[in-house]
């Protein structure tokens, strides 16, 4: 039996365990048998009236109840993603039925204290239990099966996704997202793009019938569609966040727009003009990626020229001896140098450094804690390259993270927007800088500010060409859900967006029945998508603001807090809040402002921002 993706997605929604991963996701909640209770007060005119009282002794009982199924699921997802059997997926997914069950019952209660006068805590815990729903389901028994029915087929679709090429060969996902990582030859890619994209056609259906029952849910919560419900989950009123990332996205547009330009004039070069024109979006299948939602395996093509930096941090990492524990105790070392305690020892007792040779296991990094105390663990297989060892101090900032909101009532042990997880890890990331990897000893000399271009040209191929991206999938989801895009547009409306927002265009004529969306895991597995549009934002301005508390002097982009106490005084102060206070108080901490500012990427490129220019002088630019 294999669990679904969907199934897997909904636990995380639920518990905040670990990273939400863009196509693997493993962690579980294990229900329990206790009910959370609401005491029903009659009104003198017979009536039912519900108090504060009330409200305080139900989330007093949902956390108790949480609190065991929390411990228990998440047991049982790390020993399905440890040891994959048919007996622990029937586990993990009996604990996902679980779980799933209880946060319903959870959201339907918590709606029942909407008109109740209740203080400012209550009112954000009761809001919590109503919005981490992701696809919340009509009170009707009958519908709300057929959605939990439809959210396993869209699940099964795609996990068990192939394509047959046309010399026989039968490939999956990763088989293709491989060669569309490597080839260069364009009709492969091409045949690679289109073949994955076969899958999709008889979600369409399902997907229709998901979108109406979702949004029945959400009305059942007091929401106008399922979409202004998922933009309630951040502070502030439905349509100012979605005018807020509109906002955000202008900021970043001209730094978008110039890297476009440069990257469609290299691939023209590399395929030809005729299949690659200047004047026009580019060919979605040419960009190193599957979605074309990062351009990171195409850096062989459009390097800056006297690049290389000087130094290979895999070579280093062996030239030095280092092992898998090695590598995570080093990255250990660059949070206690920020004055935050080290991991406990069943850290390094508990979790998976290395792919065992006697089982099955999920490979793909994430972060866990199971007890909400000291229990953390990472899950990874960990390859010993200088990639892997930026991702070591990713995952560890998550279990930061959760370390340090440990002590907040269940409810709030979480980050404080869906974006904050994800930025904290890539912000810990932004610091593995020439810099620091000098004063941990794994280079001897910092290369000169000329071979910056190439570092920050890597870095912007993934962070720069995926900000639109991570912005039009929920701009599409969303207009779905308000009926403004209709069943019969779903594909011309998704191709649309990708040719104003990235620029980017289906490479072949679609067929009226494609349902192109659904080649991307996060739609048909109903994961929201702006908590990766704003980590791609709050991570620079977070770098940015640690950086000068931290009293740095140099460039942005060359800044590490590595042994700043300040830095890290004011990032735990911040941790430690968890989703106790709304976002923009958690933000105001580190950057001293309320609101997301995109500047900070501006200053972090603004070398290969002019560098591009120069580069684009005489070009014909825009999409």
């Amino acid at each position: 039996m294999i669990i679904k993706m969907k199934q897997i997605k909904k636990i995380f929604k639920f518990t905040g365990l670990a990273l939400i991963i863009a196509a693997s996701l493993t962690a579980c909640d294990q229900g329990s048998s206790q009910q959370a209770s609401v005491e029903k007060v009659p009104s003198v005119s017979g009536q039912v009236t519900l108090t504060s009282a009330d409200a305080q002794k139900f989330l007093y009982d949902v956390a108790k109840e949480m609190v065991a199924m929390n411990l228990e699921g998440s047991r049982a997802a790390w020993i399905y993603a440890n040891f994959i059997t048919e007996d622990t997926a029937i586990l993990a997914a009996n604990a996902d039925q679980k779980s799933t069950d209880a946060g319903v019952r959870y959201a339907m209660q918590a709606a029942t204290f909407d008109q109740v006068d209740v203080n400012a805590v209550q009112r954000r815990q009761l809001n919590f239990l109503k919005q981490r729903l992701v696809m919340p389901a009509p009170q009707d028994p009958s519908k709300s099966a057929e959605l939990a029915t439809i959210g396993a087929k869209l699940g099964s679709i795609y996990s068990k996704g192939s394509y047959t090429t046309k010399a026989g060969e039968k490939l999956s996902l990763g088989d293709m997202t491989a060669i569309m990582a490597n080839s260069r030859d364009y009709d492969e890619l091409l045949e690679m793009w289109s073949g994955w994209r076969e899958i999709s056609p008889e979600m369409k259906p399902l997907y229709i019938r998901q979108a109406e029952l979702a949004n029945e849910g959400a009305k059942g919560l007091g929401y106008p569609d399922l979409g202004a419900m998922w933009r309630s989950n951040y502070d502030m009123p439905a349509d100012d966040f979605a005018k807020e990332l509109d906002r955000l996205w202008g900021q970043v547009k001209p730094l978008y727009d110039d890297l476009h330009c440069y990257v469609r004039t290299e691939l023209g070069e590399t395929y030809g003009t005729d299949k690659v024109p200047q004047d026009q979006p580019i060919p979605a299948h040419l960009l190193g990626n599957m979605w074309a939602q990062s351009w990171g395996n195409i850096y062989d093509l459009v390097a800056p020229e006297d690049a290389d930096p000087g130094y290979d941090v895999t070579k280093q990492l062996a030239i030095h001896n280092y092992d898998e524990i090695d590598m995570v105790r080093g990255a250990e070392k660059f949070f206690t140098s920020l004055g935050f305690d080290a991991l406990p020892e069943t850290f390094y007792s508990r979790s998976l450094f290395t792919k065992p040779a006697d089982r099955d296991v999920t490979c793909h990094a994430s972060a866990w804690d199971l007890d909400a105390k000291d229990d953390i663990r990472i899950k990874m297989c960990i390859q010993k390259t200088g990639e892997e060892f930026n991702v070591i101090h990713h995952e560890l900032g998550h279990n930061y993270y959760q370390r340090a909101y440990k002590d907040q009532p269940v409810f709030f042990q979480n980050s404080a927007n869906d974006g904050f997880h994800e930025a904290i890890g890539d912000t810990i990331a932004l610091s593995v800088t020439p810099k620091y990897l000098k004063e941990i000893g794994l280079i001897d000399t910092i290369p000169d500010e000329s071979k910056d271009i190439g570092l920050l040209m890597k870095q912007a191929l993934d962070k720069i060409a995926f900000i639109p991206f991570g912005l039009m999938v929920d701009q599409w989801r969303w207009k779905v859900y308000s009926g403004e895009i209709t069943p019969e547009n779903y594909n011309s409306s998704w191709w649309e967006l990708r040719e104003k927002y990235q620029g980017v265009a289906a490479p072949i004529d679609r067929d009226v029945n494609a349902f192109d969306p659904g080649a991307k895991y996060h739609v048909p597995g109903g994961v929201p998508y702006s908590r990766y549009f704003l980590a791609h934002i709050q991570q620079f301005e977070f770098h940015r603001a640690l950086c000068e508390i931290s009293g740095n002097t140099d460039p942005i982009h060359r800044c590490s807090i590595y042994n700043s106490k300040e830095a890290g005084a004011a990032l735990n102060t911040m941790l430690e809040m968890g989703s106790s206070q709304p976002w923009q108080q958690a933000y105001k901490v580190i950057t001293g402002s309320e609101q997301m500012d995109a500047s900070a990427i501006l200053d972090y490129f603004a070398p290969l921002h002019i560098w591009l220019k120069n580069k684009n002088q005489g070009k014909q630019c825009g999409f």
